[in-house]
């Protein structure tokens, strides 16, 4: 993920503060979490990952 937009991955604003990024993060977990998709399914795995890199990257 060298060249994505981590903020475009969560789908918040550059300026969303915290409390937006976490908002935004728990709804892609619920979404996209293995253990909600039992389908095993690697797109989903993937999006999953990507969220939550974004979230430990912006939040860091």
């Amino acid at each position: 993920m060298s060249q994505r937009d981590y903020y475009e991955v969560l789908g918040v604003s550059k300026t969303a503060s915290s409390a937006e990024m976490k908002k935004a993060f728990r709804r892609l977990a619920m979404k996209y979490h293995p253990d909600r998709n039992t389908d095993g399914d690697e797109e989903t795995e993937h999006k999953f990952k990507e969220a939550k890199e974004a979230y430990e990257i912006l939040t860091d």
